[in-house]
């Protein structure tokens, strides 16, 4: 199996936009799903709707992988899992250091899906001594002093920063120099990369934020509903035994 440090995703040269390849994980996630369920094919209607995104979208991403399905058929699950995790690069060994083993490096270390989708926790790495040496999922944590050398050894390109913000611009000047050209930065603060670097930036922080703003526009529009709601019982109310025009009728002769 190849390393991560020699083959790069096919994404690039194929000039497959950005948004389609943020989507892609969406679709395999979906697509496994399905696989484990033993779901030999799948409509372009049903994956999308598994996936969060509209049929027309979907079959736009999709043709950008040389993929169009059979017409009243679908598509092929298990094709459609391998072509999806040889283009996101999944099909090779990504070896991953993790820099900064508080609370949040131990549980990215714990997480049991990295394996499953080509990414190995090569090395955790921490500035403190008394860190050096304890087991951390079953991997022994290693003094920060020796990060070059790890990288090196271990042939990384992907690091993940999970460092205090103050410090998380210094281990990414070591990591890019060291030679690590994609990183995931959990830390609170904006890092600056050179040209051929990317940097995913994951802040929770910002992600309840979000949620925070469209819980309390659901709430003013719900507010909204209830008063004008009240306002119409209340017109009602006020015109209850009038004409059409508001006026109290006239009494007919008897």
């Amino acid at each position: 199996m190849a390393t991560g440090r020699t083959h790069r995703p096919a994404t690039r040269s194929r000039g497959i936009p950005e948004a389609t390849v943020a989507r892609l994980p969406l679709y395999l996630r979906a697509l496994t799903a399905l696989s484990e369920r033993s779901v030999p094919t799948v409509s372009s209607e049903e994956l999308a709707a598994a996936a969060g995104v509209n049929s027309a979208k979907l079959r736009k991403d999709f043709s950008y992988l040389g993929s169009y399905g059979t017409r009243g058929v679908g598509y092929d699950v298990e094709y459609l899992v391998y072509q999806i995790s040889r283009e996101l690069g999944l099909t090779q060994d990504w070896p991953v250091v993790i820099v900064g083993i508080g609370n949040l490096g131990a549980a990215l270390a714990n997480y049991g899906g990295f394996a499953s989708r080509g990414f190995r926790v090569a090395a955790l790495i921490d500035a403190d001594p008394e860190m050096a040496g304890k087991q951390v999922a079953g991997i022994a944590v290693q003094h920060s002093d020796g990060l070059e050398k790890i990288i090196d050894e271990n042939g990384v390109s992907i690091g993940v920063i999970t460092t205090p913000p103050g410090v998380a611009q210094q281990v990414c000047d070591r990591l890019v120099a060291a030679g690590v050209t994609s990183i995931l930065n959990f830390a609170p603060t904006v890092l600056s990369v050179p040209d051929g670097v990317d940097v995913r930036k994951v802040d929770l922080s910002i992600e309840l934020q979000i949620l925070a703003f469209h819980e309390q526009r659901k709430a003013g529009e719900e507010a909204e509903a209830q008063a004008g709601a009240a306002a119409v019982a209340q017109a009602a109310q006020e015109n209850n035994g009038k004409g059409p025009d508001g006026d109290v009728p006239a009494v007919m002769p008897a």
